[in-house]
């Protein structure tokens, strides 16, 4: 075989390694068809160059590469741009600032946050986390707006229509549990195994809110901790850290942690010690301890920013997707004076 089968086998990297943006070093190799990747330029060679990206070396074929950018040339780029950068003419009005933007439909952090311990933390979080339960089972679940807005695992109400989540809300100081039964499915997306929920039990207050994190940003070894109803035991806290962040799983990548997963806390959160949701805990390893798994909290996001396309289709409640038909041959034929084909 050629040098690694040239643009077939840069593509497959590309897709990959998500072009390997987010490595630390800055060099780069602007490539053909638009590509590019960032690492730190190791050898350079006639016919090609070696590039480490943080957690492997590319060797990259001299015909794939339209230009290379080494650290120091862009950092002179940069402060060149930043001083033709000129201050407005005296005595001019500033311009106008861009109004206020309105609210997501979830919170992400405005800045850093300082990290607590978990027992401030549940304490904090004990009005955010429910239980979802359908009368196939329960699971576990999290609000992401103030309105009744919840997130859970498609896998928990799979199939089903009528559920129910529990909240536990502060009353005089401590957890009261409140049951509402007006549960409407919002989307859900089978494949993701996730799912959009809304209470709309008309007694229903302002609701407490979780804030979603960033998993990208977790380091391995960093502590998280879950809450859930594992096997029906409500609000119970699980501690561990985070194993590895990319654990390929039937083509999908999930967070590995040690905290302990359990059935019941399907749908639940996997936080931070800044109390930030940084994944939606979904499955373990049935045959070991300290195996669990949750979904990255970006996928959560991307699911939730694009919620029209996964809309729940009251017509076909057992499927978030309706698929028209196919156009008829034989309409087709009759509209162009055709006879029908056979």
């Amino acid at each position: 075989m050629g040098p690694y089968s040239d643009r077939m086998l840069l593509r497959q990297i590309f897709l990959a390694l998500g072009t390997a943006a987010s490595v630390a070093a800055v060099d780069t190799l602007q490539l053909k068809d638009q590509a590019s990747i960032s690492g730190k330029i190791l050898t350079e060679k006639r016919d090609q160059v070696a590039i480490d990206v943080g957690y492997t070396v590319l060797v990259v074929p001299r015909n794939q590469i339209t230009r290379i950018v080494t650290d120091e040339e862009a950092q002179k780029a940069l402060q060149s741009a930043q001083k033709s950068k000129t201050a407005p003419p005296a005595g001019s009005s500033p311009p106008p600032t861009k109004p206020a933007t309105t609210a997501k439909f979830f919170q992400s952090p405005a800045g850093p946050t300082q990290e607590l311990t978990v027992r401030e933390l549940v304490e904090h979080l004990g009005e955010s986390v429910v239980q979802v339960r359908t009368p196939g089972g329960l699971g576990s679940g999290f609000i992401i707006h103030e309105d009744g807005y919840l997130i859970t695992n498609f896998h928990v109400i799979e199939g089903e229509t009528q559920i129910s989540v529990e909240v536990y809300q502060q009353m005089k100081g401590q957890l009261d549990r409140h049951s509402y039964r007006q549960v409407r499915i919002i989307a859900m997306n089978k494949y993701a195994d996730l799912a959009l929920l809304k209470i709309e039990d008309k007694d229903a207050p302002k609701f407490a809110r979780v804030v979603l994190g960033d998993s990208e940003t977790l380091d391995v070894g960093e502590r998280v901790f879950a809450i859930g109803s594992p096997l029906g035991l409500e609000r119970t806290v699980t501690e561990g850290i985070i194993s590895t962040k990319s654990r390929e799983m039937q083509g999908d990548l999930y967070l590995q942690t040690t905290a302990q997963i359990n059935p019941g806390n399907s749908g639940g959160p996997l936080f931070n010690l800044r109390g930030e949701v940084i994944g939606v805990t979904n499955m373990k390893i049935t045959f070991g301890e300290g195996l669990g798994f949750a979904i990255p909290i970006e996928i959560v996001k991307f699911f939730l920013n694009h919620r029209d396309a996964y809309a729940y289709d009251n017509d076909n409640p057992s499927n978030p997707y309706r698929y028209l038909e196919p156009p008829s041959r034989v309409k087709k034929s009759v509209t162009t004076g055709q006879p029908p084909k056979s």
